[in-house]
């Protein structure tokens, strides 16, 4: 069931693209069933994986380039499943929000459909090299989301999200073809080359290339500096998907591909410069320092959607600490936070982009709150308030867990990272409460419109049932993950656990 997820997407980018030219409404449909058929597939493909405990289970298994040992290979453990579940909510999310759109309806619906499909078979590809073709397709239909519909300086963030990309691709594909060569493997299945013997001097150098080649996608300091600049020129759905899933790819590669590939890469080495060390704390003070850097960056902005933009880079340290502190705690807690930042960066990017922005013509904090929008936008005002205690940890909500599992894997592992990362925590707090008063409970005379406002009042379109409907699907999964993070913990936890990532556990050193 989960390999339809990618073929019903491009089926429906395709049929999208066809579509008669005057059918923009048959389009939304489209494009909603085609989204909506991936998220049902995925959540049918969660359950049977679920019912199997976690374990591998195989879709597909086709020779493609046998002379290579390429396949077309495509499985599903409770990790790729969970991270499937994610991209079909936020993808069925992205076309509520874009309902209004009407310019070029159907090229903005096939691409958005085939960044779906591609990020589908970036999570389900057991096949290194696949892995690799499917992460490559979803490069381009993000540039042209945002070059195209963007605003903001779109072309300077579309070039540079894709200049980043390619980068980091390059990287990737170096230490990938290093370890196949090295270690004589003959396929590029997973599996294989995993338990293949790659030499240790090609894994101390090819964990980081690697690493860092998925993390600067992921938004690592000091190679965040396109996340921000991407989410703010992109149009609504497109932000949504890259702080939601795109930016999932680049630590699901961190996790899925670089960290059990290149394991003894996590192993200590000797410096010169400073004696014992290892990649793991490298890159785990990177991840704290993008926590306290993102948050103290947004806590300044007047830009309304940098604000969430920067809170994304503060949000994806969570993660990639979580990665680095190599413990089962850390471990879940990063997952979890795949999950939870992808609906809540979505929800977020969701009000500020489309309920805010497409009404008030402007994301200046400072005119925001001459204009007061919580008394014209109440479902806004009330949306945000919720995504925006979920952002900054607040109890009841996914973010909470995720921020908990992660700070308790840091305590273990090193318990200074832990304090600094808290104080992290106490900013996010501080920069969501800064923009929510603002934006929304402002002393100004907006009115909703047809409520008999006075004439020199403005007046803003109330929102509409399909924001509502996208608005109450991803807050219903961040309060259900808060209330129950079973959900996901129970599933990834047999993957984290098992022979693969157990044996990078057990040697684990810091």
């Amino acid at each position: 069931m989960l390999s339809w997820t990618i073929y019903v997407s491009f089926l429906g980018a395709l049929l999208v693209g066809l579509w008669p030219g005057r059918g923009a409404a048959g389009v939304r449909w489209v494009a909603l069933l085609a989204a909506a058929a991936g998220a049902v597939l995925s959540g049918v493909g969660l359950w049977e994986v679920t019912r199997a405990g976690g374990a591998l289970q195989l879709l597909a298994d086709v020779a493609w380039v046998p002379e290579l040992g390429i396949r077309y290979r495509l499985g599903a453990d409770g990790l790729s499943a969970v991270l499937a579940v994610l991209t079909g909510v936020a993808a069925v999310a992205g076309v509520l929000f874009s309902w209004n759109i009407e310019t070029r309806v159907r090229e903005f619906f096939a691409l958005f459909l085939w960044l779906v499909g591609a990020v589908y078979g970036v999570f389900l590809s057991f096949d290194l090299f696949l892995f690799f073709v499917f992460y490559e397709l979803a490069i381009v239909p993000k540039y042209f989301l945002i070059a195209i519909w963007g605003s903001t300086r779109r072309e300077y963030g579309a070039m540079k999200l894709v200049l980043y990309s390619f980068v980091g691709s390059a990287m990737v594909l170096v230490a990938l073809l290093a370890a196949y060569v090295a270690s004589g493997a003959h396929s590029f299945g997973w599996g294989e080359m995993v338990g293949a013997s790659v030499p240790r001097s090609v894994q101390m150098w090819g964990f980081p290339v690697m690493f860092l080649g998925f993390a600067i996608l992921a938004g690592l300091w000091p190679w965040h500096t396109w996340a921000p600049t991407g989410h703010v020129a992109a149009p609504t759905a497109a932000s949504m998907l890259l702080a939601g899933v795109v930016m999932k790819l680049g630590a699901y590669g961190c996790l899925r591909v670089a960290m059990p590939l290149f394991g003894e890469g996590l192993w200590p080495w000797r410096s010169e410069w400073w004696g014992l060390g290892s990649w793991p704390e490298v890159f785990a003070v990177l991840a704290v320092v993008g926590i306290v850097w993102g948050a103290l960056v947004a806590l300044v902005q007047q830009d309304f959607k940098f604000v969430i933009g920067y809170s994304s880079v503060s949000h994806m340290g969570f993660v990639l600490l979580g990665l680095m502190t190599l413990t089962g705690a850390g471990w879940q807690g990063a997952v979890l936070q795949m999950v939870s930042h992808g609906l809540i960066a979505g929800l977020l990017f969701a009000v500020v982009g489309r309920m805010v922005y497409d009404r008030a013509h402007t994301r200046d904090l400072r005119e925001l709150e001459r204009m007061g929008l919580g008394r014209a936008l109440p479902f806004a005002a009330g949306t945000f308030v919720l995504a925006g205690a979920a952002s900054a940890g607040m109890p009841g909500f996914s973010g909470f867990m995720a921020e908990v599992h992660v700070l308790l894997g840091a305590w273990q592992s090193h318990p200074v990272l832990a304090v600094v990362t808290g104080a992290g925590v106490l900013l996010g707090a501080a920069y969501i409460w800064r923009a929510m008063q603002r934006a929304f409970f402002g002393g100004g005379s907006v009115e909703p419109a047809g409520a008999g406002a006075a004439p020199a009042a403005v007046a803003v379109a109330p929102v509409t049932w399909a924001e509502r409907a996208g608005a109450v699907l991803l807050l219903g999964g961040v309060v259900l993950l808060g209330v129950w993070p079973r959900l996901v913990l129970d599933v990834v936890a047999p993957v984290l656990t098992g022979e693969v990532y157990g044996r990078l556990l057990r040697g684990a050193w810091w």
